[in-house]
């Protein structure tokens, strides 16, 4: 099989695996649309064939610094030892698999690179012959494309379960960005979805020996000088846990181990795996749960503030941050010429960019009415409801505007 073929083939199903692409960076839905990134076609050189067009599997995407790109999302084996319930790539699963060398992928990414076709790669793999030999394959791709094929772009790499160490510091320093799929929030979950997989000591012990690593080695020692960012995957709704179990593991990761972000992929049967006949997730669910993550991150919110149901899932309705300020600022509105940062962020329509504007704009003058907050660019209807301007109620004012 050519490489090409080879990438045709290991593409199928990449989509259950979430990275940077744009349609997953979404603020609370609440908040100004100048927040969100802008999705945009990813170049494809018009001397690359229709084939190679399909078999590229570019994704238009933001990194972690806001700036925009364009991602190879792949996988360097789908051949897998292992059995998780839920996976296409899973063990004794009838399908064609297929296999890239170190060298062969590494050449023809740089194809795509220097063609314009990718800037980015975000690069996993199945397991086979055990988690440490995988994890140097992939290593060993990444040394290629470092040292080999001068590539300085940007560099996901997926660390497989059972790495070592040892292992994780090389690619510490090889390196952007480093991800390992929790899949599930707790030992007892991750049984019912990857009975094999050892929830402590195979998958959260190596997202904390990233933060080991940060805090006792000096950042010159990575890659452009800087500590790799590190993420984690959920399979919602794949185990039956609760929104509050995802997200309390993900609030804990971010502030233990500086968990740059969790990722949330809804859970939808495979063909001829063991969970084939559960129902799909409603999408909507990995909707909410961004949108709570986020919160969490960037708003300054703790667990206690979410919206949760009695069933411990956030309502699929509504937007939590909007469902938090119906039920906490109606009657006792934000007053923006007084508000703390903290205290704006609660706001529906207030991102952290807005909250730092409206701070800066506070020190030469005094918010009487909506014109300004509009001129700053936000959604001034969304904010309306839950703020005084001066002391006044400012959903008076909406039939101004």
């Amino acid at each position: 099989m050519n490489p090409l073929d080879t990438l045709i083939e290991l593409s199928n199903q990449m989509e259950l695996e979430h990275a940077e692409e744009s349609r997953n960076f979404n603020p609370p839905a609440s908040d100004s649309n100048a927040d969100k990134p802008a999705c945009f076609s990813p170049k494809v050189p018009s001397e690359f064939t229709e084939k190679e067009k399909r078999a590229a599997f570019v994704h238009p995407a933001q990194l972690p610094n806001g700036k925009k790109t364009v991602l190879l999302k792949t996988l360097l084996s789908s051949a897998c030892e292992r059995d998780c319930y839920y996976c296409p790539f899973r063990a004794g699963r009838d399908f064609r698999r297929a296999t890239f060398k170190p060298d062969e992928f590494a050449g023809l990414f740089s194809k795509m690179n220097q063609s314009g076709m990718a800037q980015g790669v975000f690069l996993s793999s199945g397991i086979a012959g055990g988690g440490i030999r995988t994890m140097d394959k992939l290593l060993d791709t990444a040394e290629i494309l470092r040292k080999r094929r001068n590539f300085r772009g940007y560099l996901h790499l997926k660390i497989m379960p059972g790495a070592q160490k040892a292992q994780v510091y090389r690619a510490m320093q090889l390196a952007d960005r480093l991800s390992v799929n929790l899949e599930a929030p707790n030992t007892e979950r991750l049984a019912k979805l990857a009975p094999h997989k050892i929830f402590i000591e195979e998958l959260l012990q190596p997202l904390k020996w990233v933060e080991e690593i940060r805090n006792s080695e000096p950042a010159d020692k990575f890659w452009n000088g800087k500590y790799p960012s590190s993420v984690t995957q959920f399979v919602a709704g794949g185990s039956d846990e609760s929104d509050l179990e995802l997200l309390t593991t993900t609030h804990w990761l971010m502030k233990k181990v500086r968990l740059a972000r969790a990722y949330f992929s809804a859970f939808h049967p495979i063909r001829d795996t063991p969970l084939e006949n559960k129902p799909a997730v409603n999408p909507m669910r990995e909707h909410r749960l961004y949108q709570a993550s986020f919160l969490l991150r960037d708003y300054g919110f703790d667990l206690e503030d979410l919206p949760f149901t009695a069933d411990e899932n956030l309502p699929l309705h509504n937007d939590p941050k909007l469902a938090w300020a119906q039920q906490n600022l109606t009657e006792r509105p934000v007053e923006i010429n007084q508000a703390e940062r903290r205290e704006l962020l609660r706001v529906p329509g207030i991102g952290p960019k807005h909250a730092d504007t409206i701070l800066q704009a506070r020190r030469t003058m005094k918010f009487r009415d909506l014109t300004a907050l509009r001129k700053m660019g936000i959604i001034v209807a969304r904010v309306a409801p839950f703020v005084l301007l001066d002391g006044r109620r400012a959903e008076n004012q909406l039939a101004l505007f």
